[in-house]
């Protein structure tokens, strides 16, 4: 069993259709950041397992999730609709072979998914990485695989927006074979907190380039 770590910020409306598509093999590890909703018990009542991080922040999300996982492989995902965990199987497959120590998904958007603002601060950003690291990527994909242990051991400090880009940049430091695969990438349900906005959008990549000082 693979588990999926999925952040979550009031996300009920997205997370029926998320956790119904999940594949054989996976399991979605949902962690609560203080959703007003009711996500945690949409979650529940979907066979879902649920922990809580109240300290705000994705990558406080994310970190209390690898914590809490126990499957030797772990992946993360955007649990907002706009991306389809039937792709998970290919994102997670190069790790499970060994041919690969981080796969993320790059995303193909469909019409109107993902706002002009938002594409470009992931270019510049995916940009910066080739520039410092030499890793070839045209997305910081939010649905993304690795192996546990060797995820701690990286020692991630970023607990914002930061925690992704942080990721690849230590997992290139360390010498790790990071891979692309395309994944689609859908309207998501409801607003995003982050791509939604111009202002979001900007708070996401200032915490990110954060990681590349």
């Amino acid at each position: 069993m693979i588990q999926v770590i999925l952040p979550v910020l009031d996300e009920q409306l997205a997370l029926p259709w998320v956790l119904e598509r999940f594949p054989l093999g996976f399991e979605p590890l949902v962690v609560d950041n203080g959703s007003t909703d009711d996500s945690v018990e949409v979650a529940r009542s979907l066979g879902a397992r649920v922990v809580t991080e109240p300290a705000r922040g994705f990558g406080a999300a994310c970190h209390t999730g690898l914590m809490h996982a126990t499957s030797l492989l772990v992946c993360f995902m955007d649990c907002d609709g706009s991306l389809d965990p039937r792709a998970l199987p290919d994102i997670a497959r190069r790790v499970h072979e060994g041919s690969a120590d981080l796969v993320l998904g790059a995303r193909v958007p469909d019409r109107g998914a993902w706002p002009l603002h938002a594409r470009v601060g992931n270019l510049y950003l995916a940009k910066q990485v080739r520039r410092r690291t030499g890793v070839r990527l045209t997305d910081l994909g939010p649905m993304r695989a690795a192996r546990r242990e060797a995820l701690i051991d990286l020692g991630i400090k970023d607990r914002r927006f930061g925690y992704p880009l942080e990721m690849v940049l230590r997992a290139a430091t360390n010498g790790w074979r990071i891979h692309e695969l395309p994944v689609r990438y859908r309207t998501r349900t409801g607003r995003s907190k982050v791509t939604g906005s111009v202002k979001g959008t900007i708070r996401a990549v200032r915490d990110m380039a954060g990681a590349l000082s």
